[in-house]
C-alpha cells in the first residue's frame, strides 16, 4: 500500500478555500493556530510534532468536503483529552456544535475501570451514543482512526494487533454502514496488514506480478463497452474506467469462498458512471446484448438501495477471452454517495452547510435507532458492544412483509427476530410464520428477498422460554427476557438474595453482617441498577451472576485479608533474601553485584542470570524475579512469563543495567524474519547479519504453502542500539516484510 504523504496546514487551507467562503476559511485557520499552541510541546511515538496528527485528520475531512464545524473539530479532536484546554474553552471560541463533536470524540480517560476491556467498551459506547445525536462525531473519529492506522508502525506489535483488530471489528463496519467506502476499504486493508502480514504481503506480491496483463485486459474491455453503448446518445459526462480490487476484499473472498488467488477473476472491475437512472438501465441492456450475463450475478441496488444509501447496478458477464468480468453502473450522484456515504449529506456546498438533520438521516439509517435501543436494553458497556457487533455490524439480509415493507436483519435471523424488529407486541403475540406463502418453523433462517408473514393472536399467552434458543439478535433475546423478568419479578428477588447469601457463606463470610441495606444499595448503584430489588431480580432471572455481586459485597473484608497476606509475603521475601545471601557466602560462591551486567537494587551477593525466554539486552527495560533456590532471573518488561507475577507484585524486585550501552558482544537476541520465499532470500539475510555481528548462534527457517518464509535466528549483540541497526538492515532487504524480536 503506497504511503500517504503528510499534508501541511497550507495544503488543508488550500483544500477548504476551494469550497468554503472566506469567513469559514478563517474559522479553520484559527482552529489550527489554537491546536498548534495547545499541542506545542507534545510529540507522537514516531518523534514527530503532535500537531501533524490533527493536521492530517483535518485534511482527510477537508478532502471529503465536510462543513467548517467538522474540519475545525478535526484540528481540535484531541485537545481536551491531551492538553490543558477544557471543553468550555472550545465552546466559547468555536461554538456549541464544535464543542459537542469534540466532546463526543474525547475518551473517558479520567475514570478508572477494572480492565482495559471495560474502559474500551465504555469509550465505544460514549462514541456511538454521541454519533446517534450527530453523525459528524463518528466522521471525525473515522478520520482520526484512519491516520492512526497509517502510522501504526511506530507502536509495539501487541498494540498494533489490538488496534488493528478493534478497527476491523468496530470502525470499518461503521464506515461501511455509513457508506463511506473511501475510508472503509483503507481501514480494512491496513488492519489486515498488521493482523495477517503474511497473507497481506503475499496478495500484494501476487497482484503486482500480473498487473500489466490485467490492465491490458480491462482496457480492451472498456473499448468494447464504448462501442456497445455508442448508439445510446448518452450525456457527455459518461465515465468508464477500471476499478482495482482492494486487498482485504481479495483476502475475504479467498477465506470465505475457499479460493486460490488464481481463481479470483474480478481483481479489476469496470465502473460506468452516467447522467441519469434511465441511462444506467440503457447501458445495462447494451452490455447484456454484447456479452452473456452470468446467472445469479446481477444485483439491482438502484431499485432496492442498501441500508447505507448505496445505489448501483452490478452485473457479471462472460467478457473478452471468455473470462468473467464484473461491471458496476451508476449515476454521478450515486457515485458521490457510494464514495462518501452519509458524509455526502454533510458536505459543504454553495457557501453553506448542506447538513441532514437527525430526523432526515434517521429515515435512511436505522443505525441510530438501533444503537439507542441497544443502549436502553443493555446492562453494561460490554453487553452493549456485543449487541452492536452482533446485531448492527453483522452481515445483513433483507426481508419483505406482505405489504412490501423492507426490514434489514443480521444474517442468521429468523421469523421471531423479524417479529421483534417490527414491534415488541408483535413478537410477544407471535404464533407462527409464513415465508413466501408457506408455513415455516420458527427456527427458519431468513434469506435475502424472502416475504415473511408473521402470524399473531391476541389470545396468545406470550413468548415461550424456548424462544431464547431460536432467536439470534440481542434485541429479540432482551425483549423475551424482559417479558419473563416482569412476570416472575417477586420470585426472582427472593431467589437472587438467597444466591448471593450462599456465595458469601461458601466463601467463609458472615452473610448477614455483610449484606446490610446500605451495602446492597451501594453495590446496586455500582452495577447501574436503580434499586437493590432490581439487582436481586436480575440475579434470580439469570441476567447477573451472584458471584460478582458477592465479590463486590465482600470487597472490604477481602481487602483486609489481602493486606494481612501481603504483610506476611513481604516478611517471607525479606527472609528469603537473607537466606540466599547467607547460603552463597557460606558456600563461598560470592558473585559480582553486576552479574551479567545487572545490578540488584538494595541487595548484594545474589546469583543473577539473564532469562532465556526473552533474552534481555542492555538498553531494554528489565525486572528481576526471585526464583526458588536459583537466585534472580532477569526478564524484559512485558515478557509473558513475568506479567502474571508482576501484576500481583509477587517475588518481583527492581534491577538495572550496570552499563546500558553494553560491555561485551555476546548478549543473545532472538529474531524472526518473514518474507516472500524468492531465490537467494536466506543468503541475503545471513549476509546482512554477518556484516553486523560475528556471533550467529543458530538459524532455521520454514516455508508455508503460500510461499511465505519465516527465518528464526539467534545472534550475539552488544546492546539495543546494535540490535536495532541489525533489524533496520534486515528490513531493507527486498521481499522481507516483517522483522521482530521473539520471546520463547
Amino acid at each position: 500500500m503506497p504511503k500517504e504523504k503528510n499534508l501541511t496546514h497550507e495544503d488543508v487551507k488550500n483544500i477548504v478555500a476551494s469550497y468554503m467562503n472566506e469567513e469559514h476559511v478563517k474559522m479553520v485557520e484559527s482552529a489550527y493556530h489554537f491546536a498548534e499552541t495547545a499541542h506545542n510541546d507534545q510529540r507522537r511515538r514516531s518523534g514527530e510534532p503532535y500537531i501533524i496528527h490533527p493536521i492530517q485528520v483535518a485534511g482527510i475531512l477537508a478532502k471529503l468536503h465536510m462543513d467548517p464545524e467538522t474540519v475545525v473539530s478535526g484540528y481540535l479532536h484531541d485537545i481536551v483529552e491531551d492538553t490543558g484546554v477544557v471543553l468550555e474553552d472550545v465552546r466559547i471560541l468555536f461554538g456549541p456544535e464544535v464543542a459537542m463533536i469534540v466532546d463526543g470524540d474525547t475518551k473517558l480517560s479520567k475514570i478508572k475501570y477494572k480492565s482495559n476491556k471495560e474502559q474500551m467498551a465504555e469509550n465505544h459506547r460514549k462514541l456511538l451514543l454521541a454519533m446517534s445525536k450527530d453523525i459528524r462525531v463518528m466522521i471525525v473519529k473515522l478520520a482520526d482512526r484512519l491516520h492512526n492506522m497509517r502510522t501504526l508502525q511506530h507502536l509495539r506489535p501487541d498494540k498494533q494487533r489490538r488496534i488493528a483488530n478493534e478497527t476491523l471489528e468496530i470502525y470499518a463496519p461503521i464506515a461501511d454502514r455509513l457508506g463511506i467506502s473511501t475510508i472503509k476499504w483503507e481501514l480494512e486493508d491496513l488492519s489486515l496488514r498488521y493482523l495477517n502480514p503474511q497473507q497481506y504481503y503475499r496478495i500484494v506480491h501476487l497482484m503486482n506480478s500480473r498487473r500489466d496483463q490485467r490492465i491490458e485486459y480491462i482496457n480492451h474491455a472498456i473499448e468494447d463497452i464504448k462501442r456497445a453503448i455508442s448508439d445510446l446518445e448518452l450525456g457527455g459526462d459518461t465515465e468508464i474506467y477500471g476499478r482495482p480490487k482492494h486487498i482485504y476484499s481479495v483476502y475475504r473472498k479467498m477465506v470465505t469462498k475457499h479460493k486460490q488467488f488464481s481463481q479470483i477473476y474480478d481483481l479489476l472491475a469496470i465502473r460506468v458512471v452516467v447522467d441519469s437512472i434511465k441511462d444506467c438501465y440503457a447501458v445495462l441492456g447494451a452490455i447484456h446484448t454484447s456479452w452473456t450475463p452470468m446467472p445469479g450475478r446481477f444485483k439491482d441496488y438502484i431499485a432496492m438501495p442498501k441500508v447505507n444509501g448505496y445505489q448501483s447496478l452490478h452485473t457479471t458477464v462472460v467478457g473478452p477471452e471468455g473470462r468473467p468480468l464484473e461491471i458496476q453502473i451508476r449515476t454521478h450522484e450515486m457515485h458521490e454517495v457510494a464514495e462518501l456515504g452519509v458524509a455526502a449529506h454533510w458536505a459543504y456546498k454553495e457557501g453553506k452547510t448542506n447538513g441532514v438533520k437527525q430526523s432526515e438521516s434517521g429515515k435512511k439509517l436505522n443505525l441510530f435507532k438501533e444503537i439507542l435501543e441497544l443502549q436502553s436494553e443493555s446492562s453494561d458497556a460490554d453487553e452493549f458492544m456485543q449487541g452492536v457487533q452482533g446485531d448492527i455490524f453483522a452481515d445483513r439480509v433483507y426481508a419483505f412483509t406482505p405489504k412490501g415493507d423492507v426490514f434489514e436483519l443480521p444474517k442468521g435471523a429468523g421469523p421471531l427476530d423479524m417479529a421483534y424488529t417490527i414491534h415488541t407486541e408483535v413478537g410477544n403475540k407471535t404464533t407462527g410464520a409464513k415465508v413466501n406463502g408457506k408455513i415455516v418453523p420458527l427456527d427458519y433462517e431468513i434469506k435475502n428477498g424472502d416475504i415473511v408473514d408473521i402470524l399473531t393472536s391476541t389470545s396468545s399467552a406470550g413468548p415461550s422460554r424456548d424462544w431464547l434458543n431460536l432467536v439470534s439478535t440481542r434485541r429479540a433475546r432482551n425483549k423475551i427476557k424482559q417479558f419473563f423478568r416482569q412476570a416472575d419479578r417477586k420470585e426472582n428477588i427472593v431467589v437472587g438474595h438467597e444466591m448471593v447469601e450462599k456465595k458469601l457463606r461458601d466463601a467463609g463470610f458472615n452473610a448477614h453482617g455483610i449484606m446490610t441495606p446500605d451495602k446492597e444499595a451501594e453495590v446496586a448503584a455500582q452495577l447501574h441498577y436503580s434499586s437493590h430489588d432490581d439487582m436481586f431480580a436480575a440475579i434470580g432471572f439469570g441476567d447477573l451472576q451472584p458471584a460478582g455481586v458477592a465479590n463486590r459485597m465482600s470487597k472490604d473484608a477481602r481487602q483486609q485479608i489481602e493486606n494481612d497476606k501481603q504483610r506476611q509475603t513481604e516478611r517471607a521475601l525479606l527472609e528469603e533474601h537473607k537466606t540466599l545471601a547467607e547460603d552463597e557466602v557460606h558456600h563461598e560462591k560470592k558473585r559480582s553485584t553486576a552479574q551479567g551486567g545487572v545490578i540488584i537494587e538494595g541487595v548484594d551477593n545474589l546469583l543473577v542470570r539473564l532469562s532465556h525466554c526473552c533474552s534481555p539486552i542492555p538498553g531494554d527495560e528489565i525486572v528481576g524475579y526471585i526464583t526458588k533456590g536459583r537466585g534472580v532471573s532477569v526478564h524484559r518488561v512485558g515478557c509473558p512469563n513475568i506479567i502474571a507475577a508482576e501484576e500481583h507484585g509477587e517475588r518481583i524486585i527492581k534491577v538495572k543495567w550496570e552499563n546500558p550501552d553494553g560491555d561485551k558482544t555476546n548478549y543473545n537476541a532472538d529474531l524472526e524474519v518473514q518474507g516472500y520465499n524468492r531465490n537467494g532470500l536466506l543468503n541475503d539475510v545471513l549476509k546482512s547479519i554477518n556484516n553486523s555481528t560475528k556471533f550467529l548462534n543458530s538459524v532455521n527457517g520454514k516455508v508455508d504453502h503460500d510461499k511465505m518464509v519465516t527465518i528464526n535466528a539467534s545472534i550475539g549483540i552488544r546492546n539495543r542500539d546494535h540490535l536495532q541497526h541489525i533489524m533496520d538492515n534486515l528490513k531493507n532487504i527486498p521481499d522481507v516484510y516483517v522483522v521482530k524480536r521473539t520471546i520463547h
